[in-house]
């Protein structure tokens, strides 16, 4: 119960220092420097501001693209604006992002609890393995399963091909005949994986387990149950779903570029609300690192830090 009551209140001290954040106001100059941003571009958050100069970040129109979509292991770049002395923005160059311009705010840091360093960590671990994965495949790390309903499973094949030799399958949703938890889900359990990759609207996965086994009584759980492929390869991403999971970014919607200070746009859950660690995506479509590129349930595309697999609890 302590633990508990303890875990409660980090993370409410988490959300009440996020809010705080969220609610600082953009420097002035912003407004001004819209105008500057070049084509193909995005502007996100005025990040930091000297007294001449200021920091926006930008990111490629195509960031939210499936067919273009951006990578978090990608140099970025940043719009440096030089200001009068009323605080105008008067010309912009686009610039190599170096850490002299990454910087603070005015009067938050940006990275109050550290999260962000974590994050960048963790992703140059991910892109140190990038040579264990197959040529041109995008590093990931997500929880996820399978939405295919098809009676046969849904395929895993050798390359992300549609006419790649198909290695196993994940089974479709699964109930057990007598005995369920009554956590059950209504339509039956999801085979549950590891995303590791994405290429050309493919998603390397591994690791998938019995659909349902996790979350019922070892006991009951049937010898004869499906039994996934779990080794290593590819499946369709238009078939493949997951969870919100507390990413340690804004909630309530989704960011243009897989990066914390990227513009942000409000979305909906399902059953109405904004976005938060409640529901999942109407689509997952891409991934980079910990972000996946998302559909919001309703129509909004973007990224998201952070999806898990649980199908009993959210994933706060």
């Amino acid at each position: 119960m302590q633990k508990t009551a303890l875990l409660s209140i980090a993370v409410v001290a988490f959300l009440v220092t996020a809010a705080i954040a969220q609610s600082e106001p953009e420097p002035a100059w912003r407004a001004s420097a819209l105008a500057l941003v070049p084509a193909g571009y995005v502007a996100g958050e005025a990040y930091r501001t000297t007294e001449m100069t200021g920091y926006l970040a930008v990111y490629p129109a195509g960031a939210n693209d499936p067919k273009s979509p951006a990578s978090v292991f990608a140099a970025r770049q940043v719009l440096v604006v030089k200001l009068d002395k009323d605080g105008r923005a008067l010309s912009a160059e686009l610039k190599p992002r170096s850490d002299a311009t990454r910087g603070n705010r005015d009067t938050t840091m940006t990275d109050p609890d550290g999260q962000e360093s974590e994050f960048a960590k963790s992703h140059a671990e991910l892109a140190a393995k990038r040579a264990t994965l197959p040529d041109g495949t995008e590093p990931c790390s997500l929880g996820a399963w399978s939405e295919d309903r098809d009676p046969k499973g849904l395929n895993v094949r050798a390359e992300p091909s549609v006419k790649s030799r198909v290695l196993g399958t994940l089974p479709p949703p699964y109930r057990l005949k007598m005995g369920g938890s009554e956590n059950t889900p209504e339509d039956g359990w999801l085979t549950e994986f590891r995303i590791i990759g994405f290429k050309d609207g493919w998603f390397l996965i591994e690791g998938a387990t019995p659909p349902g086994k996790e979350y019922e009584d070892e006991k009951k759980y049937p010898r004869n149950a499906p039994k996934p492929y779990a080794g290593r390869g590819w499946v369709a991403a238009s078939k493949v779903g997951a969870n919100y999971a507390n990413g340690g970014t804004r909630m309530g919607g989704l960011f243009q570029a897989p990066f914390a200070d990227a513009k942000w746009t409000q979305a909906q859950r399902k059953l109405g609300g904004t976005l938060d660690t409640d529901g999942g995506p109407k689509r997952l479509l891409a991934c980079s690192g910990y972000w996946g590129l998302v559909e919001s349930q309703d129509g909004v595309r973007g990224w998201w830090r952070s999806l898990c697999s649980s199908q009993v609890t959210n994933c706060s």
